[in-house]
This record gives C-alpha cells, structure tokens and sequence, in this order.
C-alpha cells in the first residue's frame, strides 16, 4: 500500500504590496530639547546624523494604538475589509511585554478574526524580515492577505544622557499590507545576519540583571537605571557602508533590475551620512529620489522604510507603480534588501 501524499499548499503566483500606512506621535523633540541632555549643539547633530527632529510618543500612544492606526490607513489603501486579513506580523523590540505577543491584541482590535498573530524582532531589518514571511505566507496559501506592522517607542529606551544615542531615535509605526498579484511584485529579500557583531548595538543590560538590581536595592532606597539602547556608532557605519551596498546591489541583481530602473531608494533611516555613502557605492543616478525622512522622524528602527515610503508617496516624490530598493540593517547585526513595486 502506497504512503498517502499530502495535498500541497496552493497560493497566489505573485504578492505585492496593496496598501501602506503610517502614523507619527504628535510630540515633536527638535535638537534644541535634546541639548538640554546633553553636551552638543544643534550643528554637531545635524552633521553628524542629519536629524533636526524626532517623534516622541505620548502616554496613549502605544505600540498598540500606533500599529492600529498605521494599519488602517494600509488597509483602507489596499481596499480590502480588515477580516480579509489572514496574518499579522508585527516587527518591534520596544513592546515591552516578553508575551503575549502585542500582534493578536493589533489583530483582535482591527477586527481580523482569527487570523494567525506574531512578533519578531529583528530590529531595523524588522520590516524586510516580515515582507519576506509575508510574501512566503500569500504564495504558499496560507493566507490572501498579511498585514505587516513595524513600530517601536524607542525613547522607552533611551538614555537622554548618553552623548552617542540620545538625539537618534523616535517612535512611530508603519505598516503595508501584502496580498496576490498578476505579476511580480516583491523581489527576492536578502535577508541574513553577522552574530560576531551583536555586541555594536545592544540593549545596557538585560531585564533579569535590572530586576535582579531591583531586589538588591528594595527598601534602601537605590536608584535602578531602566535598561537603554547603547551604540558603537562608528562600528555600524563602517558595516552598514561597506557591507550593506553590497547586499543592496545583490537585491537589484536578484530583482533583474538596474540602479537606474528605480522609482525610489528607501534605505532604513539610520543616519544620513550612511544613506549618503551607499548612493555613491550604488552608483544611484541623480534622478532617483531618496527617502531622507529620518531628519524629521529620528530612527524609527522597524517602522523607519514604511514610514518613508508612505511619506514619499504623499509628498509625490514616489508614484505608484515605481520600483523601490528597500534595505534595513540593525542590532543583530542583522539586514533585508528588496526591490518592491510601491503601492
């Protein structure tokens, strides 16, 4: 008697990205507030990261309410009902929760039934890591349509003293929704991680070692250092300069595309000077435009490529239908590179 054969699984030839939404805490931190903390000046900040200003999230504003609202907007864009939803992937390291996972409450108040829910972390590579899940889930069968979130509230994180990280990083959330296509819509992500580097950005301490400390300290009045981001910058931008172009261009190739093919480059919003240099390794003709959204959002980590791009969208700098390099890179150190057609 022959071994029964599994039915296999029947999805969408292609996916591409539907929708995209994004949502900006009200409060705005200029560099002028920042200097309050700490010992620069506005000049010095600018030159150094291009940043001017940063979004700051506000008590009601959650990992939870920022994702719900990014991802109305993406899904009123694609013009699908939120039950049409068959995944949500959340990219995030800020959901200060170890479980349950922050997806199933986004998911549950959106109203996507019980469509499957889950975090990852992978910092600022987080939205390429989701696409590339979506894209996997929409082509397999398991599901028409993913809704992929990345948000963070990194000031939860941040050490306003420390000289190296406090004017970098804001808070916001962007999400797309992924669903069938009749032609090619996500390139092939290249995606990977260098763990002998994890140690260049990392949080201070782990949660155990500051409880531990709480205990310690309990009733003799001691201070506990709530556990922060810390950074050794110019080991990331030696990285993510001469290592992240290279993994960029391996996207293009994969795509069948050329640099000057391209409607827009959406590079993770890390520094300006990063995004800089890889143009000019990339060879990226003047007439491609480049998301530059960091200088009035900080770095969003996983919400930083879908913020950009909404942004270039609405502003005109992007159209519909133009191809988008798409790269993040972050702790891990980890990174995904895409060519994507925008929504």
């Amino acid at each position: 008697m022959s071994t029964p054969q599994i039915r296999p699984a029947s999805g969408a030839q292609y996916s591409r990205i539907h929708g995209v939404g994004g949502y900006r805490p009200v409060r705005v931190i200029p560099n002028a507030e920042v200097l309050n903390w700490i010992d620069s000046s506005d000049e010095w900040i600018r030159t150094r990261s291009g940043i001017a200003e940063r979004r700051w999230a506000g008590p009601e504003e959650t990992v939870a309410e920022m994702s719900v609202q990014a991802a109305g907007k993406a899904i009123a864009q694609a013009g699908i009902a939120p039950e049409q939803i068959g995944g949500v992937i959340v990219a995030t390291v800020s959901h200060l929760k170890q479980t349950p996972a922050i997806a199933t409450e986004i998911g549950q108040r959106l109203g996507c039934g019980t469509a499957p829910a889950f975090d990852i972390s992978a910092a600022c590579a987080g939205f390429g890591y989701g696409l590339s899940l979506a894209d996997g889930m929409v082509r397999g069968g398991s599901a028409d349509y993913v809704l992929v979130i990345g948000v963070e509230r990194l000031s939860d994180l941040t050490d306003v003293t420390d000289r190296s990280t406090a004017f970098i990083f804001g808070d916001g959330a962007g999400a797309a929704v992924v669903g069938p296509s009749d032609t090619p819509g996500i390139g092939k992500v290249i995606w990977g991680s260098d763990g002998s580097q994890k140690d260049v950005i990392s949080q201070t301490q782990a949660w155990d070692t500051a409880f531990a400390k709480e205990d310690a300290v309990n009733g003799v009045g001691g201070e506990i250092k709530w556990p922060a981001l810390r950074m050794e910058g110019q080991a990331v931008f030696r990285w993510a300069v001469w290592e992240m172009a290279k993994v960029a261009q391996q996207a293009l190739d994969a795509a069948g595309i050329t640099a000057d093919q391209l409607g827009a480059f959406i590079p993770h919003q890390a520094n300006m000077r990063i995004t800089d240099a890889m143009i000019k390794k990339l060879q990226l003709p003047d007439s491609v435009p480049v998301a530059r959204d960091i200088a009035e959002t900080g770095n969003t980590s996983a919400a930083s490529i879908p913020l950009a791009m909404e942004r270039m969208l609405e502003s005109g700098e992007a159209k519909s239908g133009d191809l988008a390099l798409i790269i993040g890179f972050g702790a891990g150190l980890v990174y995904a590179a895409a060519v994507v057609t925008l929504p």
